[in-house]
């Protein structure tokens, strides 16, 4: 499965997010959220079950230090969605990704990305450049 499309989307006043229905199924009994690049990331039960061994491989191999993996269990967040396709995202990653009321979701292939609005806007000629580039270097079609 690989996760495509940008979607403009508002948190409601009880910081609560409707997915995409688009997205829906893959979420459809568990999530997990957690931070990201200036953003926050949904992932599988399973995606985040193989990023948390990754982690868990690197700390035993000494490549990671353990605080890596600390922080990514007390930050990240199981989540469920309800009836409507909502997830409650927690007040800490919301004020972590600097979310308001318009955020932008996009598929990331293995995850999904929740970003503010103003902070997508701000980088989407950036990434139309990088698509190009890598288009022309023959990572594309």
């Amino acid at each position: 499965m690989a996760f495509v499309g940008t979607y403009d989307h508002t948190l409601d006043a009880k910081g609560r997010l409707v997915l995409p229905s688009k997205f829906r199924g893959y979420f459809a009994d568990a999530a997990y959220l957690s931070p990201g690049d200036r953003c926050v990331a949904l992932r599988t039960p399973d995606h985040f079950e193989e990023m948390v061994q990754r982690f868990e491989d690197e700390v035993r191999g000494k490549d990671t230090d353990l605080k890596a993996l600390r922080a990514l269990a007390a930050w990240s967040e199981e989540v469920r969605p309800d009836a409507q396709g909502r997830i409650m995202v927690p007040t800490r990653l919301q004020l972590f990704a600097e979310l308001d009321r318009e955020i932008v979701v996009c598929g990331a292939i293995d995850r999904i990305e929740i970003w503010n609005a103003a902070s997508w806007n701000e980088m989407a000629d950036e990434l139309d450049q990088s698509v190009a580039t890598a288009f022309r270097q023959g990572s594309g079609i």
